[in-house]
């Protein structure tokens, strides 16, 4: 038995499946440990993805995803993932290696202060001063990812505390040196081996505990907000990734229980981040486009784990004379820039199920109102076929997204990673299901695409995962292609190749008039996935969609990852779409 055993045991005990990681010697006691105990380790090409795939686990399971990486460089690489994690909302455990407790500050192999590196970051993060207390450091980190407004922890465990007893007095011992201060140094440095271990055989690992309870929020409060939504005449509702937190707990039952909810409340409704694909793919509330529009004709809106940030114009979009409710976990981010007339401090699914509930209203009250929406759904679905009619040089992205959305599987996972290319295919590709749609959510981190299709996998390895790249992003976590390979991952992986970062140059060259770092290669990335033994096809002609995406789901439904190439031309379908 050593630390790593006992951080292992403690993983184990609540339920951990998958550790992602990219060893250390710092960390390997916690690797085999873990391995022994049947806990599938699953090792990366970059330790940010280790963070990015856990991160995918907690939104598809709604459980912590746990990432494990070594000191120094291995731990300062994951802090893009890590701030990803805390803005989305998303309980990520990460264990980072750390020097010997004896050698802090003392110019050690990869030593810094790690604690003040991710502090501002995380909710919560830790250093073990001894190897008892390994275990509950564990089981105080699961608890505090899931607990409130979930979000990343971190807990450092410094290597002379994983090690066996025998090898740190063996390393210790060698330290002290001869003579009288050689004598004096090895009786010091025997002491605090000693204190490291005082206790460690009677470390307590404890069972799982259950998920922390959350509540709905002010009972008075759900009360007025029924009886503003049964005056209404015109609500709308807007679901955000907050809602989903959870809804992966007891095999998506939490998901389906919430859908019903929102079917009972029949308030014509968007969904966004990972709520996309709430309702499946063409459930008769859900809209999908003008949401800005909407907003503003709308007398009651209700935002559901959605704050008014940059995608709502900081609140502008609703307009004064309408009832705002909000449900939010987060009291900043409930009250962010715009104060809502019913603010619900708590978790936006069990308000929502709170508010079904209570229902007074009879379905067909909006049903004008509803139309009203679907027809301006329709019109713009009219013009989006338009564009993927235009001809363009190389494929139309616009036509490639829908040949995407017409072939994918119903249990397809749709992973999006880049700017352009991926927002057409969000207007494009519908999520077939709940938390079957992963982006980064409001960061907009590029780079989470391999991680995320990588955690998408290990959580459901029946599924057929869909990673839609932009040629800018896909350059972060290509590598991956190996670690698909190496684990038996398969991905369709499909790189929009316009030779540009696109979503940029769209502002940058009419307004500044310079196309200055923006400008790509019209790189063989089919053939860098060939390089990493994993399969690349080519799509340079628009005749050639069908059976391309084809091929592709053929050579991943036998196993093996592949990327589509394609060599996209330009459109126009997101001219003004910067955001600030």
């Amino acid at each position: 038995m050593n630390g790593g055993d006992l951080v292992a045991k403690a993983l184990q005990a609540h339920g951990v499946e998958h550790v992602y990681t990219l060893c250390g010697g710092h960390i390997s006691p916690i690797l085999v440990g873990c391995k022994q105990l049947g806990i599938e380790i699953v090792d990366v090409r970059h330790e940010v993805d280790a963070v990015f795939a856990a991160d995918a686990e907690a939104r598809i399971t709604g459980r912590p995803g746990v990432a494990a990486v070594t000191a120094g460089p291995g731990a300062t690489n994951t802090i893009t993932a890590i701030k990803n994690a805390q803005l989305a909302q998303s309980p990520v455990v990460l264990i980072g290696g750390a020097a010997a407790t004896i050698l802090r500050g003392r110019g050690s192999l990869q030593d810094i202060d790690q604690l003040a590196l991710f502090e501002p970051h995380v909710k919560w993060a830790a250093s073990a001063e001894k190897v008892r207390e390994l275990p509950g450091m564990v089981e105080t980190a699961m608890r505090v990812a899931a607990a409130g407004v979930p979000g990343p922890v971190f807990i450092e465990c410094p290597v002379d505390l994983l090690y066996g007893e025998e090898i740190v007095r063996k390393w210790y011992g060698e330290s002290g040196g001869g003579g009288l201060k050689g004598w004096v140094v090895g009786r010091y440095l025997g002491r605090h081996v000693d204190r490291l271990f005082k206790g460690a055989q009677e470390a307590v690992i404890n069972p799982s505990p259950q998920l922390p309870e959350v509540e709905a929020g002010d009972a008075r409060k759900v009360r007025k907000a029924a009886s503003r939504l049964a005056s209404a005449k015109r609500p709308l509702l807007v679901v955000g990734s907050q809602a989903l937190i959870r809804g992966g707990l007891d095999g998506g039952a939490a998901a389906d229980r919430l859908a019903t909810a929102i079917r009972q409340l029949a308030v014509p409704v968007y969904l966004a981040g990972s709520a996309r694909g709430l309702l499946g793919r063409d459930d008769p509330l859900q809209l999908r486009h003008r949401r800005r529009k909407a907003i503003k004709q709308a007398d009651v809106v209700i935002l559901a784990g959605f704050p008014a940030d940059f995608r709502l114009d900081y609140g502008r979009q609703i307009r004064r004379g309408a009832t705002l409710v909000g449900a939010n976990l987060d009291g900043e981010e409930l009250n962010l820039n715009r104060r809502p007339d019913i603010a619900v401090e708590g978790d936006p699914a069990s308000f929502l199920l709170a508010l079904a509930g209570r229902r007074r209203h009879k379905a067909e009250r909006w049903q004008g109102w509803l139309e009203e929406l679907k027809a301006s759904d329709r019109e713009r679905e009219d013009e989006i076929a338009a564009m993927a009619r235009q001809e363009t040089s190389g494929v139309n992205p616009v036509d490639l997204c829908r040949q995407i959305e017409a072939v994918a599987a119903d249990d397809s996972v749709l992973v999006v990673d880049g700017g352009d290319f991926v927002a057409t295919a969000a207007y494009t590709v519908r999520p077939r299901g709940p938390l079957r749609w992963l982006d980064p959510g409001a960061f907009g981190t590029l780079g989470v695409g391999g991680g995320f299709a990588l955690g998408a996998r290990m959580c459901r390895p029946g599924a057929e995962i869909w990673l839609i790249y932009g040629d800018g992003s896909a350059a972060y976590s290509l590598a991956e292609i190996d670690t698909f390979v190496r684990h038996g991952v398969s991905v369709i992986a499909v790189i929009g190749n316009d030779a540009g970062w696109t979503q940029i140059a769209r502002e940058q060259v009419p307004i500044l008039g310079d196309d200055v770092a923006t400008v790509l290669a019209k790189t063989d990335y089919h053939r860098v996935a060939e390089g990493y033994g994993g399969r690349g096809l080519l799509l340079d002609r628009p005749e050639a969609i069908p059976e391309v995406l084809r091929q592709a789901q053929e050579i991943a439904a036998g196993g093996e990852p592949v990327v589509i190439n394609a060599h996209i031309g330009p459109t126009d379908f997101r001219k003004g779409s910067i955001s600030i």
